[in-house]
């Protein structure tokens, strides 16, 4: 015995046993634990718990049940590990800071955003999201395989069937031995749309099907900042993105304040504030006066109070830097792919979700068939013995046992042995005509459905239909909209060719509120009707600025200080009709007590072209546009103020133009734009109109021959003059009389140069906005007091007004007075 034993020792270098050993190891670690699977994107703890909880029969329309029951369940069958980790993975799977569409329902505590831990698994309940169902569905039906347990008594899956692409919906995190993952998650109707889109074009790139997944899509919302990183990681597996939380900036009894609604993705709220408050302490960040955690059930508020001395984007801008405001998200797309750790590009992981789809309808329709021919085959037998009902009858009732019964009908009709058991085995109340007839029917459908199913499995087209078909049904019931907002970076500018160009209407309000929205959502309407809603202003607040612009265009923001911001069109967030927007103090770095007083879009910084500045005060300024073209963060001195002057109006002109003045008392004035010499950048001006002491100008703007001058008074009445009754005169002078001034009708508020091939746009104090033809309003000379354009309350007035130029099927449509009327498409007037 023991030479035997002798005999069985083998003599082996240690490096090499230690070497293979440890890669044994690594690859059990990456293969079992650790990574992925590309078809369902779970690692074998989420998959085991999953399937253990299908098992007991935890659906969405049973019971909670205890965790710890289900802890004990996927332990005992198919995890042979700690049920701590068991149970920290099924939390994460209930928590909907972590899982953008979560796979477990929970009951009770399961930690929150703050770092809390879930309850013990004995507090708390759980059962199968109905997203999860879809995870599970048809797992019955032969459409994966299983494989033995640890200990070989159970069977488990390899992988889940999955009925959505599942891996880059929910994301996953994992480290091996040597190699990690670190998915994001994304949009389920953007994965969606990917997955139809390489359907339909097998040949798609992965750069082409970012038109339809966009980026990823965190369940905590936030910003991701610029699209460099996400093209990278969709085009070669490896990226990274910049997250950054939404910070909004107000003014609460003449300070400023952040406030934070969102954070990015897995960072703790409670220790963000904590690091907050460290860096104040330490003297690190200077302005910050105060620190709260409102937060309720309601959504997230971190309240950062600051002195009044500070401008509160500087103070942001050093939040961003140094603490989890801002955080960066290591993209790693390695997932098993037949068992074998890949880093894959985007279309790599929907092309291989997709392949485990043509497989699993495959083998799913191959069951179908299966069944569908095995009852086939029973209604034949059934068939035969209905058609002689008679003989079968008394071959029954002449045999002695089942058996011989059994055998006389196979040997007689050449049956099978299911085939003559069925019918042994046949109720008398199916010899009646009725039950016949159902017999039939079956049958019929059947060979239709065998029909169906050979066809499915000899085309592998109608498979991929299938596969579309069942997506477009996960889509309608589980997808939403996008949670987590793509902005551009700052210092990113190559990613415009995605923006789509079109027009589109900016709207500031006086307290600093900006939004762009299609310039095709406010519909026309005759003179003197109620108007719509056009933006939810807050109490106090009025809309100061309405244009037209392009997405592509850069807007040029004047201040009242005599200073100029630089953005593009489509970096101002696109909202909805009635949303109040966002605070322009979020998108440009513009000084306590600056209000923007101008906005002037621009295509290009041309040479040629200049900018016409109007003050206040009646000082006005011509300089070459080329001279604003880099203008940086932090502003640019755009004109030099005397003390008690704004600036209150800019405009584009070609240097060869005439202007037109209008005051608050109604006088105006029109001079030649070669009066004004071009000045440098920091000059003050020359003057422009002569003004009496109660009197301030208002507006101003460029003259085109044969149209006609519209004045808009605060209550709502207006006018239109020929431009021929303003004669031209030497600037500097007191002008002439344009509108009689009355109590009735308000002092001006507005002057545009008009043609009638346009609408017009009214926005009161109060938010109510009117779109208005501008052949409905009266030609009248210049003493004159005007007719009424808008209704206006007693308690509003008219804010802005602008005009939009009209298609020729706009101005072919007719209504009612006050009817609305849709206009087919506008273009876009620089005003």
């Amino acid at each position: 015995m023991a030479e035997e034993q002798r005999m069985s020792v083998t003599d082996r270098d240690i490096g090499i046993e230690m070497r293979d050993s440890f890669m044994d190891y690594a690859m059990s670690i990456i293969v079992s634990r650790a990574l992925p699977d590309v078809r369902d994107g779970l690692k074998p703890v989420h998959r085991r718990i999953l399937y253990a909880m299908s098992d007991l029969g935890m659906s969405p329309d049973k019971p909670f049940k205890k965790s710890a029951r289900i802890v004990g369940e996927v332990i005992g069958k198919y995890h042979p590990h700690g049920d701590s980790a068991v149970y920290e993975s099924m939390v994460r799977m209930a928590q909907d800071f972590s899982m953008r569409y979560m796979l477990v329902e929970g009951h009770g505590n399961f930690g929150s955003v703050d770092g809390d831990m879930a309850a013990a698994m004995r507090y708390t309940e759980a059962r199968l999201s109905k997203m999860a169902m879809e995870l599970l569905r048809d797992i019955n039906k032969e459409t994966i395989d299983f494989a033995p347990n640890y200990d070989g008594e159970e069977q488990e899956p390899v992988v889940l069937p999955s009925r959505f692409p599942n891996l880059l919906v929910n994301g996953v995190t994992g480290i091996a031995v040597g190699m990690a993952t670190n998915i994001p998650p994304h949009n389920l109707n953007e994965v969606i749309d990917g997955a139809q889109a390489l359907i339909r074009n097998p040949d798609i790139t992965s750069l082409e099907l970012m038109d339809y997944v966009k980026g990823p899509d965190f369940p905590t919302a936030a910003f991701v900042l610029g699209r460099s990183g996400i093209r990278q990681a969709y085009l070669t597996g490896r990226g990274s993105v910049t997250m950054r939380a939404r910070a909004t900036i107000e003014e609460n009894n003449g300070k400023a304040r952040i406030i934070v609604h969102e954070l990015p993705y897995q960072v703790i709220k409670a220790r963000l504030v904590e690091k907050i408050a460290e860096l104040v302490r330490e003297k690190k960040i200077e302005g910050i006066t105060d620190l709260r955690d409102e937060s309720d059930r309601n959504g997230m508020r971190v309240v950062i109070e600051l002195r009044r001395d500070v401008n509160p984007n500087v103070v942001l801008n050093n939040l961003y830097k140094q603490t989890q405001l801002q955080s960066n998200f290591g993209i790693n797309m390695l997932a098993l792919v037949n068992g074998e750790p890949k880093t894959l590009n985007l279309r790599d992981m929907l092309y291989h979700y997709l392949q485990h789809q043509i497989e699993v309808i495959r083998r799913r329709t191959e069951y179908d068939l299966k069944k569908a021919e095995a009852r086939a085959h029973i209604l034949e037998g059934l068939r035969i013995a209905l058609d002689n009902l008679d003989e079968v009858i008394a071959l029954i009732r002449a045999s002695q046992t089942t058996d011989e019964a059994r055998e006389g009908l196979i040997a007689r009709f050449a049956l099978s042995y299911d085939q003559a058991q069925a019918i042994l085995d046949m109720r008398l109340q199916r010899l009646t005509g009725l039950e016949r007839d159902k017999i039939e029917a079956e049958y019929e459908e059947l060979m239709r459905k065998i029909a169906e199913y050979k066809a499915i499995l000899a085309d592998e087209q109608l498979v991929l239909d299938i596969i579309s078909k069942e997506l477009d049904e996960i889509k309608e019931r589980f997808g939403d909209e996008r949670r987590t907002e793509i902005t551009a970076s700052d210092e990113e500018i190559l990613d415009e060719d995605l923006i789509p160009r079109e027009d589109v209407i900016i709207s500031i309000t006086h307290s600093g509120y900006i939004k762009r929205l299609p310039v095709t959502t406010y519909r026309s309407q005759k003179r003197g009707g109620k108007g719509v809603v056009g933006m939810d202003t807050k109490e106090n607040d009025f809309v100061e600025h309405l244009f037209v612009s392009n997405t592509h265009h850069f807007l040029l923001f004047f201040t009242n200080k005599g200073k100029v911001y630089k953005l593009k069109a489509y970096e101002i967030p696109d909202l909805s009709r009635t949303a109040r927007g966002t605070p322009i103090i979020n998108l440009i770095q513009i000084e306590q007590g600056e209000t923007i007083n101008a906005v002037i879009p621009v295509q290009a910084f041309d040479s040629e072209q200049y900018l016409f500045f109007a003050t206040r005060q009646g000082v006005v300024k011509k300089t070459p546009l080329d001279d604003y073209s880099n203008i940086r963060k932090v502003g640019l001195i755009a004109i030099s103020l005397r003390e008690d002057d704004d600036l209150i109006g800019v405009k584009l002109t070609d240097g060869n133009q005439e202007i037109i003045m209008g005051t608050a008392q109604g006088m105006s004035i029109r001079f030649s734009e070669h009066d004004v010499r071009s000045m440098g950048r920091s000059a003050t001006g020359v003057k422009g109109i002569g003004l009496d002491d109660d009197d301030t100008v208002i507006d101003m703007d460029v003259v085109v021959p044969d149209r006609d001058v519209l004045i808009v008074t605060s209550k709502g009445y207006g006018k239109r003059t020929p431009v021929s009754e303003y004669r031209i005169q030497n600037r500097g002078g007191k002008g002439i009389k344009t509108l009689n001034v009355t109590e009735k009708n308000g002092p001006i508020v507005s002057l545009k140069v008009v043609e009638n091939d346009e609408d017009l746009m009214i926005m009161t104090a109060l938010g109510t906005l009117i779109r208005t033809s501008m052949e409905g309003i009266s030609t009248m000379g210049r003493n004159t007091q005007g007719v009424k354009l808008i209704n206006t309350r007693e308690d509003d007035t008219v804010a802005t007004v602008t005009r939009v130029a009209r298609s020729e099927e706009a101005e072919a449509e007719t209504g009612e007075e006050g009817q609305d009327n849709e206009p087919s498409s506008t273009d876009p007037i620089t005003d």
